[in-house]
């Protein structure tokens, strides 16, 4: 009995090891970039039985959804925010990743609830293979803790990666749009052509740009909806030019102008992030180089010598 415990007990971490392993390559399945839709469509005119497969896929998915969210309320109910500034916050978050809707708020909440619980579990488990001792309790603190905080990690990365998006492809939409304004049409037609041009290769930026179009179309005013375009976003560049094309209009001065500057400047400081970038690469090789390649080479220069003298030197000195 004993020795099934400690085997248990040493089997223990590589599982909780494996389902963390499991848990994550699920997740980055999710966030990362699909195929393109052509490509899919190639592939079921060559095998029709991937079309049935992906429509009975689709009706589990649906099915997995609404049990979700019918079940999500009463998850997230622990975790709602108290007041509204925390509910703001938590929806700036959110935002920031791409999920507006309401409820991706619910969702979120009870995904942080559901991997507190899942984390307990797996440390209770531990708790009661092993005994109730300090590595135990730390395992199951750390295991609670990382389940809980793994969709804020989740989000982070995404918001991360959507900043970015933005960050790269807004000097593109700016000359575009100085292509418009210059051709005459107003500012408002030309963030509908840039949200129609750039929705292949620039996608997160043109549903930005479209859905100004839409709160426009609403009739919201045009300072109150470029001011949400910066705000929404959480691109620092994107509110200065919000602010510029504000104060362009209010002014009355030359909005070609004032979005060539902006595009000129962006474009330069990402000439610098990539300048600074390639000026720490040599600093950043340092570790690899002394941890992993310098080893490698000291053992093939002096392993060698180091044989030879063993094998030479030392009976040598233990004849004498």
């Amino acid at each position: 009995m004993l020795v099934a415990a400690l085997s248990l007990a040493s089997i223990l971490p590589f599982a909780l090891f494996g389902a963390f392993a499991a848990l994550a390559w699920l997740v980055l399945e999710r966030v990362a970039t699909p195929r393109p839709r052509a490509e899919q469509r190639l592939d079921e005119f060559k095998d029709p039985t991937l079309r049935k497969r992906k429509d009975a896929d689709d009706k589990n998915s649906a099915a997995m959804k609404k049990v979700l969210e019918a079940a999500a309320p009463s998850f997230a109910k622990p975790l709602r925010p108290q007041n509204e500034y925390d509910a703001n916050k938590l929806k700036q978050k959110l935002a920031y990743a791409g999920f507006r809707n309401e409820s991706d708020i619910t969702l979120f909440l009870s995904l942080k609830f559901v991997g507190l619980c899942v984390g307990a579990f797996l440390g209770g488990g531990m708790l009661l293979l092993t005994g109730l001792n300090q590595r135990a309790l730390m395992s199951t603190v750390f295991a609670a803790g990382g389940g809980f905080y793994l969709p804020d990690l989740v989000v982070m990365l995404l918001a991360r990666k959507r900043k970015e998006s933005i960050f790269l492809a807004l000097p593109d939409a700016l000359d575009l749009m100085v292509v418009c304004v210059e051709a005459g049409l107003g500012l408002d037609q030309a963030m509908r052509k840039v949200a129609e041009e750039m929705k292949k290769s620039h996608r997160v930026i043109a549903e930005e740009f479209g859905l100004c179009n839409l709160h426009l179309q609403m009739g919201r005013p045009r300072t109150r909806v470029l001011s949400d375009l910066g705000n929404r976003t959480g691109v620092e560049d994107l509110s200065a030019l919000a602010s510029i094309l504000i104060q362009a209009d209010k002014f009355g001065s030359s909005i070609a102008q004032a979005l060539r500057v902006q595009s000129d400047s962006m474009r330069t400081r990402r000439r610098q992030i990539a300048e600074e970038k390639a000026a720490k690469t040599a600093v950043k090789l340092i570790f690899p180089l002394v941890l992993f390649i310098f080893p490698g080479i000291f053992v093939v220069l002096v392993g060698p010598a180091a044989i030879t003298m063993v094998r030479e030197m030392f009976p040598a000195m233990q004849g004498r």
